[in-house]
């Protein structure tokens, strides 16, 4: 049996933009810095985003989007100080999909390098709940 997710590794052209954008928006603790050794496959940064270990590797090769996502979990009252500083960052938005009446509200945003982040309010509890829900009025 799995206990937990150790780490999420993201892949990214320029760590140190990247490590200023996820200070900026997540409030990101860095925790560790290669610096110019290769550990790993390439230069990284490791970071704590929601108690949540984050690496950050760098690799220059343009990286391709998908749905491929994290979605870190926001309160509802802080989705317009979420909104401002993705503007603030120009970062890319992508419109949020359509849902289920209290599902949650989702912020769709890629980074700079094409990662694709989901800031949501809801949770898997409710989520299930309001999916049955709907699912036996069907």
């Amino acid at each position: 049996m799995i206990d937990n997710i150790s780490h999420i590794t993201y892949v990214v052209k320029d760590l140190d933009r990247t490590t200023q954008l996820y200070k900026e928006l997540f409030g990101a603790k860095e925790v560790y810095y290669s610096g110019e050794k290769t550990h790993s496959l390439s230069r990284e940064r490791f970071f704590i985003i929601g108690g949540q270990w984050i690496a950050v590797m760098e690799n220059k090769e343009t990286v391709n989007r998908t749905y491929h996502h994290v979605a870190f979990k926001i309160r509802e009252e802080e989705i317009d100080n979420y909104l401002e500083k993705i503007k603030a960052l120009n970062l890319e938005m992508k419109p949020p999909r359509t849902r289920i009446k209290g599902e949650g509200y989702s912020i769709y945003f890629y980074d700079y390098d094409n990662n694709f982040f989901e800031l949501h309010t809801g949770t898997l509890e409710e989520r299930l709940s309001n999916y049955k829900e709907v699912d036996n009025k069907e």
